[in-house]
């Protein structure tokens, strides 16, 4: 079971983790937690319904993993123009952002809490045994798909990967470049991700 999720019976999956990849895991989630930000309900904690009608933004993030996160509507994440003329397209592309983007950071947020809650749930007994086997319920599972999903946008983010060919060129970094630590975490969320879509699979 090491390095990859295997389902669990009745739904759920498992990953056996030693203490240094649950460290790396969690740390990758609680830097997203910080680049996603508070919700407007956090930023006003007084009034309950700040999160239930607060607008969103309506500009895109001025953060490049923020906007691969949260690309516009109407345009791909590298920002190629749809069919609509440019200004039009811009004022649909703030509208929906207005009124959905709180909502899907409210989502990211939930999604990698959810790994830091789990991980922090197994972290004594790997720290006793140099590892622990982490189990998910089905919901659980969908949670970290997500979040891993969000991890390797941003980390790709980061190393400006656009196409597969970029992937490829990675693998052939020398071991004293800067970034091979950022693409073996890319690839190994990657492996991750992978398994636990094949443990979702019916």
């Amino acid at each position: 079971m090491s390095g990859h999720f295997e389902p669990l019976p009745g739904g759920g999956a498992a990953v056996a983790l030693d203490d240094v990849e649950i460290s790396i895991i969690r740390s990758l989630a609680v830097q997203l937690l910080e680049l996603i930000g508070p919700g407007p309900a956090e930023e006003a904690p007084d009034d309950p319904l700040a999160e239930l009608f607060a607008e969103g933004p309506s500009e895109p993030p001025a953060d490049p993993v923020l906007r691969r996160l949260f690309p516009d509507a109407y345009t791909d994440p590298e920002g190629t123009p749809g069919p609509a003329g440019a200004d039009e397209q811009k004022a649909h592309s703030a509208e929906f952002r207005r009124y959905t983007e709180n909502d899907l950071r409210a989502g990211k947020r939930e999604n990698a809490l959810a790994v830091v809650r789990s991980l922090d749930a197994l972290a004594s007994e790997a720290g006793r045994e140099g590892g622990a086997v982490l189990k998910l319920s089905a919901q659980e599972s969908q949670q970290w798909l997500r979040a891993l999903n969000d991890l390797r946008l941003a980390i790709g983010s980061r190393l400006e990967i656009t196409e597969e060919e970029d992937i490829n060129l990675l693998y052939r970094l020398s071991a004293d470049d800067p970034r091979k630590p950022m693409v073996l975490a890319y690839l190994w969320l990657g492996e991750l991700q992978e398994t636990l879509v094949a443990t979702l699979l019916p």
